[in-house]
């Protein structure tokens, strides 16, 4: 059961507007909410380790997430990408997903909307310490996600998020830019999809804005307006930061109808082919 959060105050409201972001501290029920999803990872990871014979602490979801799942990948880094895939298919993470009080937020926030949920762009996101590779840089959401302009990001965490953890890093005010080219690079780390978009100019756009860290605790929520420049922090920690997202859009904005609510990398198809006026320059982009 979540807190009674249809009735945004006219603070956040005017807040989400101008900042292009939220943070929402309890917005979810700890207890009944989160709990559920913690212990469904528990179990698979424990299920993993003793598939492959991997001796680590799993009686609580603390320990399964923080000590035997880094053990599990220090041993064989494909295991913990059998784990990133099993646990977005936990039933009490799409009964969040799907939670009427998510649609009732994106209405306050988004008057006379329509709301969808984005196919493929809800999960649960495991940043391990050190690694680049699977690390978002800056970036807005709509070019990874499309669907549609008019979209806001629901991102909560599963274990507290300290400063060395990596928190969410966000442009304030940056959503007023509207779209922003981008162009795709590894990077020299070997990303692809989503993760190998970059944006135009990033250096000379983000020295506009404020930058904000929020750190966050199980049942807090961070709304980011689609057009939000934001990335993941660097995981200096010796700690994985798990964390939920989730996206919803509207289907009544103008160009989501046109593209007919198109999925980007994660529905298997390339922003360039949908709107290939996003594209930058390589040469250009510096």
């Amino acid at each position: 059961m979540t807190n009674g959060a249809a009735g945004l105050s006219d603070t956040t409201r005017a807040a989400f507007a101008s900042k292009g972001y939220a943070v929402l501290p309890g917005f979810y029920d700890a207890r009944a909410d989160i709990a559920p999803i913690q212990e469904g990872i528990r179990q698979i990871v424990s299920l993993v380790c003793r598939k492959y014979g991997v001796d680590a602490p799993t009686g609580t979801p603390v320990d399964a997430m923080s000590i035997a799942y880094p053990q599990l990948i220090a041993r064989n880094r494909a295991w913990g990408g059998e784990i990133y895939d099993a646990v977005k298919q936990i039933p009490a993470f799409l009964r969040l997903v799907t939670q009427p009080v998510n649609s009732e937020v994106f209405r306050a926030l988004r008057p006379d909307s329509l709301p969808g949920i984005a196919a493929g762009g809800y999960g649960i996101r495991i940043d391990n310490p050190g690694e680049e590779k699977f690390r978002a840089q800056w970036h807005q959401e709509f070019p990874s996600q499309l669907r549609s302009v008019d979209g806001i990001v629901f991102w909560t965490p599963l274990l507290p998020v300290t400063a060395d953890m990596g928190p969410v890093q966000i442009a304030e005010g940056s959503h007023a830019e509207g779209i922003v080219p981008v162009y795709e690079d590894d990077a020299g780390a070997g990303k692809t999809g989503a993760y190998a978009l970059h944006l135009d100019r990033a250096d000379e756009r983000l020295q506009r804005y404020e930058i904000v860290a929020p750190l966050t605790t199980p049942g807090d929520l961070v709304l980011m307006d689609f057009l939000t420049l934001h990335q993941s922090g660097h995981n200096v920690s010796r700690t994985p930061r798990w964390s939920i997202q989730f996206r919803y859009f509207n289907f009544a904005e103008p160009l989501g109808v046109r593209i007919g609510w198109k999925g980007s990398f994660a529905a298997g198809v390339q922003f360039a082919d949908v709107l290939p006026e996003l594209v930058a320059r390589r040469e250009d982009a510096a």
